[in-house]
C-alpha cells in the first residue's frame, strides 16, 4: 500500500518525511517519481495537476491538506471516492488569531493611528468605542467560525454566526440561509468571511451584500474580513464601496487572482490591509498528524473527521 502526494506550490519532501515516520511500513511516493499506480490506495492533493489521481485503481480515499477542498472539487475527472479534508485544532487557532486581530486593529482605529504617525501628529480618539459596543458577524460558522467567535466573545465583541443551514451554537445567535441574510448583515459593524467557496457562495461579497451592512454602528462604517477564499469576493465592488463609504475598511488575505498582481489598486488603498493568504498556513507536523490519523481509521474501517459532501462543496 502507498500514499500518493498530488501537490503543488508545496514541497513533497516536507510532508513526505513526515508521513513516512507516522505511518511506518507504508510507501509515500510523489507525482515527480516512478511508482506503481496499482499500489496507491490513498492520495494527499493540493492543486494538483489534471488527471494525475486518474488510473489509480485501488484509490480508496483523497485526502486535502486545508481546510478548503475547493481545489479537488474544480476536477472533472475527480475519482469517486470519499474526500477528506484537515480538522484541526492548530488550524482552527492560527485562523481565530488572524481574525481577532484585525477585528481588534478596526476597533482601535490602528490604520488611522498609523497614518498619524506618519505625519507626526498626536490625535487621540475621545470617542474610542469598548469590544462590547462592536457587532461582529461571522459568516460561515463551521468549526473555523464558531472557535472565531469564541475567542472575540471572550475579549467582549457582541458575536453572531451565519450558516447556509440551520444549526444551534451554545452562546450565539445564529441566522441560516437566504432567508436571514438580510437581518444578520443589518446586526453586524465587522463582517468576517469564512466560508467554503461553492457555487453558492461565489461571489457573495459584493455590493448588495456591502450595502445590506448595519450603518448605525459605533465604527462609524461597516468593515469587512475575508479570510476565506478569494473567489468568495468582488474586488471591484470592494472598491466601489470603499470609495462611496458603504465600506469603512476591509482586510483581505485572499484575493481573486494569487499572488495579487502588483497593479491591483488593492496593494496601496489607504483602508485595505492585503495580508499574502498566510491567516491559517498550515504546520507541516499538525497536518501530517491529522492526516495520518485519518488514513488510520479508514484503514481500520472507521469514518474520520473531516469528511467531505461533494455536493455542498465542503
Amino acid at each position: 500500500m502507498s500514499v500518493l502526494l498530488a501537490i503543488s506550490q508545496m514541497s513533497p519532501d516536507v510532508w513526505q518525511e513526515r508521513l513516512r515516520t507516522l505511518l511506518p511500513g507504508v510507501e509515500v511516493v510523489t507525482l515527480g517519481e516512478p511508482f506503481d499506480r496499482r499500489s496507491v490506495h490513498y492520495a494527499i492533493a493540493w492543486r494538483h495537476p489534471p488527471r494525475s489521481l486518474t488510473g489509480l485503481p485501488n484509490l480508496a480515499a483523497i485526502f486535502s491538506p486545508g481546510a478548503g477542498v475547493d481545489h479537488l472539487l474544480r476536477d472533472s475527472d475527480l475519482p469517486e471516492v470519499p474526500i477528506y479534508r484537515v480538522v484541526d485544532a492548530d488550524l482552527a487557532g492560527r485562523m481565530s488569531e488572524y481574525v481577532v486581530l484585525h477585528c481588534l486593529l478596526h476597533l482601535r482605529g490602528l490604520m488611522r493611528e498609523l497614518g498619524h504617525q506618519r505625519l507626526h501628529r498626536w490625535m487621540p480618539d475621545p470617542l474610542q468605542p469598548a469590544a462590547h459596543d462592536v457587532r461582529v458577524g461571522i459568516l460561515g460558522f463551521g468549526v473555523l467560525g464558531q472557535d472565531a467567535a469564541h475567542k472575540l466573545a471572550h475579549i467582549g465583541f457582541d458575536v453572531a454566526g451565519w450558516s447556509r443551514r440551520e444549526k444551534r451554537v451554545e452562546s450565539f445567535e445564529v441566522y441560516a440561509g437566504n432567508a436571514q441574510l438580510s437581518d444578520f448583515l443589518a446586526r453586524t459593524d465587522i463582517v468576517v468571511s469564512l466560508l467554503p467557496l461553492t457555487s453558492e457562495t461565489r461571489g457573495i461579497l459584493n455590493k448588495k451584500l456591502f450595502a445590506g451592512l448595519a450603518r448605525d454602528g459605533r465604527l462609524g462604517r461597516p468593515v469587512l474580513i475575508n479570510a476565506g477564499r478569494g473567489g468568495l469576493q468582488n474586488e471591484a465592488d470592494i472598491l466601489e464601496a470603499l470609495g462611496d463609504g458603504t465600506l469603512g475598511a476591509a482586510s483581505l488575505d485572499v484575493f481573486e487572482t494569487e499572488p495579487l498582481p502588483a497593479e491591483s489598486p488593492l496593494w496601496s488603498h489607504p483602508s485595505v490591509i492585503v495580508t499574502p493568504h498566510n491567516a491559517a498556513m498550515s504546520d507541516p507536523d499538525a497536518i501530517a498528524l491529522c492526516i495520518a490519523s485519518q488514513i488510520r481509521a479508514v484503514e481500520a474501517g472507521e469514518i474520520p473527521p473531516g469528511l467531505v459532501n461533494p455536493t455542498l462543496g465542503y
